[in-house]
């Protein structure tokens, strides 16, 4: 069977143009440009944190450990952020309904 044969048998009610529910339902709720600046305030608010309270006063221990807590801070603060962002766009699209 060709590949043309097989799209031929393909019904015509299946919506190829659309998205799939889910794929619409993060595409209306911003979720990848929401997850681009949640995760960015999360490593600008990283930076400052760790200059702040580990470059500028000094350590007596391995910096390597910071660097590992700043990773966390970084995930946990643009996880939060990106969800709250989310949320808001949620918010405004139920004001709209």
């Amino acid at each position: 069977m060709t590949i043309a044969a097989v799209a031929a048998s393909v019904s015509a009610d299946t919506d190829t143009d659309g998205a799939s529910g889910k794929a619409a339902f993060v595409e209306a709720l911003e979720v990848p440009q929401n997850a681009r600046r949640g995760f960015g305030f999360g490593l600008v608010f990283t930076v400052a944190v760790f200059v702040f309270f580990v470059v500028i006063p000094g350590t007596d221990r391995s910096q390597l450990y910071y660097l590992a807590l700043a990773f966390v801070l970084a995930v946990g603060i643009g996880g939060i952020a990106t969800m709250v962002l989310t949320a808001r766009t949620a918010y405004r699209l139920s004001k709209k309904l």
